[in-house]
């Protein structure tokens, strides 16, 4: 019989081999690991949102419009 893991499944027990068998410590590990990428996600977009923001701002200055 083939067992085919979810995705879901298979990153668990990633997590939960990495942290030899413990699965408090690999909860707590993939939580961290999901929060971290949240928040690195979130800076990008804040960044993202001020390049534009300041490209905006730069393209007025100059006499130049995007809109007819």
């Amino acid at each position: 019989m083939d067992i085919r893991l979810t995705e879901a499944e298979a990153i668990a027990l990633h997590y939960y081999r990495a942290a030899h068998r413990d699965g408090w410590t690999a909860l707590v590990q993939a939580i961290a690991d999901a929060l971290a990428d949240l928040d690195a996600a979130d800076q990008h977009a804040i960044e993202q949102a001020r390049l534009v923001s300041h490209g905006y701002a730069r393209a007025r200055l100059n006499g130049w419009r995007w809109w007819p």
